[in-house]
C-alpha cells in the first residue's frame, strides 16, 4: 500500500498565486479610490468584494487545495479581502461626508425668506358664536340639544299649536318635501327640538337649542332661505317671565358685553302665552344721550330688536306629555345672523354666506 501524496503545485490554482491575488486586490483598490458617489462605491463593492468578485472565487479556489497548502494560500487572500474591506468603509466614510457637505450647501434654507405657504384659513363666525352662546348656557347647567334638519310636520307645527290653516303651512313660507303629502318639512324654526327633547325627557328640563333652519325667503342684505337660530327651553316647577327675564338678561351680558340687559314688548306667538318681543340694550350707545341720537348701531332707539319669547303655551305642554298642573316653563329664540350683523356692525347678512376668507379671517381669531 503506497503512502499519501504530499506533493503538490500552488502554481496550477491560478486564481491563488501570490502575483494573481496581488493584482486583483491593486484593482479592487483602484476602483474603490475612483469611485465619486455612494451609488458608484456600491458597485464597486459588489465587482470586488462581493462572493462573485474576483477575491471573492478565489476564496473558494482554497478548499481544491490540499490540507497543509490551505493554510497559506488563506492567509494571503483573506489579508487582500480585508485590505478591500478596510478600504471600502474609509472611502464610504469619506463620501458620507461629502455628500452631507454637498447637502448643506445646495439645500440650504434662507429663514429670512418671505414665506410661499398658503395663508392660514379661518373658523367660520357663525361657528364661533355657536359655540359661545352655547358655552354661557352650559356655564347655567343648561345642556344643548340637537335634532333632525328634515322634519315631520307634527313637530314643526302641530306639537307647538300651530293649527291646519296657519299661514306658515303655506307654501309661501314652508320647504315641503315631495312627494306631497309626505308630511315632511325643512324645519321652519329650530322649535321642533324642544318638542322633541319634552317627549323624550322627563322635567325638569333646560336646553339650548342652536341649528340651522329653512323658510321660503329672497336672499338679500337682511334675509336668507338657510338661516341659524338658537333658541332654548326651559321646564321646571315656578318658572314665570321673571325667569325667563333674568336668563336673557344674563344672555345679553355674555354676548354683548356687561351692563347690557333687555326689555320686552308684548306679542303673540302660537307656542307660548303670555309672548313678546326681546329688545337688547345698544351696546354701542347705552340708550344714553347725546350718543343715541347719533347711534348707527340702534338708529338712535337705543335697543335693538332681538328675538321672541314666552311662557310656553299650556296646550304645547299637553301636546309634548307634560302636565300643566305641575310643570311650566319658558322658551326663547333669536337669529344668530341677525345676532352677528348687529354686534360686529355688518351690513350686509349675504357677506356672513359667501365665504369669503377676507371677511372670515378676523372672526377666526376671537376665542
Amino acid at each position: 500500500m503506497s503512502g499519501p501524496n504530499n506533493d503538490y503545485d500552488p502554481v496550477e490554482v491560478t486564481p491563488l498565486h501570490p502575483d494573481e491575488v496581488d493584482r486583483m486586490k491593486r484593482e479592487a483598490l483602484d476602483a474603490i479610490a475612483a469611485a465619486g458617489d455612494l451609488p458608484a462605491l456600491k458597485q464597486v463593492r459588489l465587482d470586488h468584494a462581493g462572493d462573485r468578485s474576483p477575491l471573492g472565487l478565489a476564496n473558494r479556489e482554497i478548499g481544491a487545495l490540499p490540507p497543509q497548502a490551505r493554510k497559506e494560500a488563506g492567509i494571503r487572500v483573506g489579508g487582500a479581502r480585508r485590505e478591500v474591506k478596510e478600504a471600502l468603509e474609509r472611502r464610504t466614510e469619506e463620501l458620507e461626508a461629502e455628500q452631507e457637505a454637498r447637502i448643506l450647501t445646495e439645500e440650504a434654507v434662507d429663514v429670512t425668506l418671505p414665506t410661499d405657504r398658503e395663508p392660514r384659513g379661518a373658523r367660520h363666525p357663525l361657528t364661533t358664536i355657536q359655540e359661545r352662546i352655547a358655552e354661557i348656557f352650559v356655564a347655567m347647567g343648561w345642556e344643548v340639544a340637537e335634532g333632525p334638519e328634515v322634519e315631520a310636520q307634527w313637530m314643526n307645527f302641530d306639537a307647538l299649536n300651530m293649527g291646519p290653516d296657519h299661514p306658515a303651512r303655506t307654501m309661501q313660507d314652508t320647504f315641503w318635501l315631495e312627494p306631497s303629502g309626505s308630511g315632511l318639512v325643512l324645519r321652519t324654526h329650530t322649535s321642533p327640538v324642544q318638542a322633541r327633547t319634552m317627549l323624550e325627557r322627563t322635567p325638569p328640563i333646560y336646553v339650548v337649542c342652536p341649528g340651522r333652519t329653512f323658510r321660503t325667503d329672497e336672499l338679500d342684505a337682511t334675509h336668507s332661505p338657510v338661516f341659524s337660530q338658537v333658541e332654548g327651553l326651559a321646564i321646571d316647577k315656578g318658572l314665570s317671565m321673571a325667569h325667563l327675564k333674568g336668563t336673557l338678561d344674563h344672555f345679553a351680558a355674555g354676548i354683548f358685553g356687561e351692563g347690557v340687559v333687555t326689555r320686552f314688548r308684548p306679542s303673540y306667538f302660537p307656542f307660548t302665552e303670555p309672548s313678546a318681543e326681546v329688545d337688547v340694550l345698544c351696546f354701542v350707545c347705552r340708550g344714553e344721550s347725546p350718543a343715541v341720537e347719533s347711534c348707527r348701531t340702534c338708529k338712535g332707539e337705543g335697543w335693538i330688536e332681538w328675538g321672541g319669547c314666552g311662557v310656553v303655551n299650556p296646550r304645547v305642554l299637553v301636546a309634548c306629555g307634560v302636565d300643566p298642573d305641575e310643570w311650566s316653563g319658558f322658551a326663547f329664540g333669536m337669529g344668530l345672523e341677525r345676532t352677528l350683523m348687529f354686534r360686529n356692525d355688518i351690513a350686509d347678512m349675504r357677506d356672513i354666506f359667501e365665504g369669503d376668507v377676507r371677511f372670515t379671517l378676523p372672526f377666526g381669531l376671537e376665542v
